[in-house]
């Protein structure tokens, strides 16, 4: 069912106003996403005719706009993935870890996203490598998915790891070595860990000239600014976190359905767009989760749905230690075999996507709305003229 309010909706009512509004300040990246919101489902991308094989019911489907900031379409490819991902997961308890940056961190990664996001994740992986490898602690390679989130409940920028972890790791000698129940690794060594990798990485990049800055920020270009504002953070407290482990693979996959292929606000969450304001739930997790209702100008709205959109090309979801494409297809058989544990079904391949949907979520999108028949495709529906020039290009990224 179509939700009564889209993002797509708030766009195409207010964008045009926003985009007079900021004269020249939005980016190109952030002018592509808004144009394939507003495109998303509708007669300028174009799409295909179907007709119902019992009934005769002509309709329209309009094509999607495909790009992974758009609400309504990531059901597809989050299924797709998760499919992919059943043969990597092992019988063994998994950790959540959450690796988050402070908020003068966080005000360099909104000028500088491409470089401090690609730090944020390949430090939280480092550290739980260097710490997981440490005889003290674990004495074995781990493995990890980390998802990059930028986002809180109200839209403001938080950028912030979720790392999946398996609980455990490969020994030097091939045997599998499994954590404590119910423990993972310290998140005191892992903080104090993290905090020096990442100002590290940061240092460095500035030193290769790699980061840029304007606005408030603009005073860091000299290097005694910049170093003394990174001193400053090597004293407060660098929050790393452990969740409550999952029960098992499934609980993962639950898990990860729900993370993988987010976006800055679902449109189950939006409920209503009135007088230039836009009204949605989000949860309050400092008041016990309670669920309460943001009210924004639509300006407002749009400007912080922006902040999310990241550089084209940029991976959000990155897999690390025996979990890496490089490392997978030869760890994994051997952890299997030390686990003794069966080998994974194999995945299959439906070139139709309608097929491949309804076997991996369960849900058919070819039924006919009025009989329930089959809707089998007839032809095509040409694009219709973009009122703002071309279609956008989709970025599945």
């Amino acid at each position: 069912m179509r939700p009564a309010l889209e993002v797509a909706d708030i766009f195409r009512r207010h964008g045009d106003a926003f985009r007079a509004a900021q004269c020249g300040r939005l980016l190109p990246d952030q002018r592509r996403v808004m144009a394939a919101i507003e495109a998303c489902r509708t007669a300028t991308l174009g799409g295909h005719v179907e007709q119902c094989d019992d009934c005769g019911m002509v309709r329209i489907a309009y094509n999607s706009c495909r790009d992974r900031h758009c609400p309504k379409c990531q059901g597809l490819a989050r299924a797709q993935w998760l499919a992919d991902r059943q043969a990597d997961l092992l019988p063994i308890p998994y950790f959540h870890v959450v690796f988050t940056v402070p908020a003068p961190i966080a005000a360099i990664a909104l000028q500088n996203k491409a470089v401090v996001y690609d730090i944020l994740l390949k430090v939280a992986a480092e550290t739980i490598r260097i710490i997981s490898a440490d005889p003290e602690h674990l004495g074995a390679e781990t493995g990890m998915i980390a998802i990059l989130h930028t986002w809180g409940q109200t839209l403001t920028h938080h950028p912030h790891a979720h790392c999946v972890v398996p609980g455990g790791g490969l020994a030097p000698d091939g045997r599998w070595v499994g954590c404590k129940p119910k423990f993972f690794l310290p998140v005191h060594v892992l903080s104090h860990l993290y905090r020096r990798l990442f100002l590290e990485r940061l240092q460095a990049a500035f030193d290769r000239r790699e980061l840029v800055f304007f606005g408030n920020l603009l005073r860091f270009i000299e290097p005694t600014a910049f170093a003394r504002y990174l001193e400053a953070l090597r004293n407060i407290e660098w929050i790393v976190y452990a969740k409550r482990p999952f029960g098992g693979p499934q609980q993962v996959l639950e898990y990860l359905g729900r993370y993988t292929h987010r976006v800055a606000i679902a449109n189950s969450r939006l409920l209503a767009c009135d007088d230039g304001r836009v009204h949605f739930r989000w949860k309050d997790y400092r008041a016990d989760n309670e669920s309460k209702v943001m009210t924004l100008d639509a300006d407002e709205f749009i400007r912080r749905f922006l902040l999310h959109v990241l550089p084209r090309g940029f991976r959000r979801i990155r897999h690390f230690g025996f979990l890496a494409n490089a490392c997978r297809a030869t760890k994994l058989p051997a952890i299997r075999a030390a686990l003794q544990a069966p080998k994974p079904a194999p995945t299959l391949e439906h070139a139709d996507y309608r097929e491949r949907y309804a076997i991996l979520t369960g849900h058919r999108i070819d039924l006919c709305p009025v009989c329930g028949g089959r809707m089998a495709e007839i032809g095509l529906w040409p694009r219709s003229p973009s009122p703002r020039g071309a279609p956008p290009r989709c970025d599945t990224s």
